[in-house]
């Protein structure tokens, strides 16, 4: 699979170093929504899903604090995205095994927002837009990926 080196704008923001944004990097890159607007709107959902609900996710929320700089949780950024108008498909099923590799002929054309394991990627008609080549040689398992509506 082709890989295209993309930060989705994080630098250009200003922001330096290495971050766990995998999940802002992506929605970024995916939607067209500039990095800075995607940070600041999943660091505020960070923040009222922490205050608002009762569950291991916002307890630990409370915990590390709202920055999206550090890793995001599925329960936050999933309600971003539907928001968005995109829709979950998953691709992996309990007790059936790996059906769907991080592969072009696996996975549709157009864009996408793929959830490899602890990982969320920006796939563009069959090519990766990532800071790396999260592939692993075409043997990546994609539980499922977000596509817009």
């Amino acid at each position: 699979m082709e890989f295209i080196f993309n930060d989705g704008g994080r630098a250009d923001t200003g922001y330096k170093g290495s971050a766990g944004d995998c999940a802002v990097r992506a929605i970024a890159i995916a939607t067209g929504i500039p990095y800075g607007e995607v940070y600041d709107t999943l660091k505020k959902a960070n923040g009222e899903f922490a205050k608002t609900k009762r569950c291991r996710v916002a307890r630990k929320l409370k915990k590390k604090g709202s920055s999206p700089r550090d890793g995001n949780y599925k329960k936050v950024y999933r309600q971003y995205l539907e928001s968005l108008g995109w829709k979950w498909v998953p691709t992996m099923f309990i007790g059936q095994g790996t059906k769907v590799h991080l592969k072009k002929d696996e996975l549709p054309d157009g864009k996408l927002i793929v959830n490899v394991s602890k990982h969320l990627t920006a796939v563009i008609d069959g090519v990766i837009h990532d800071t790396y080549d999260c592939s692993r040689d075409e043997t990546r398992c994609v539980y499922g990926y977000y596509i817009k509506n």
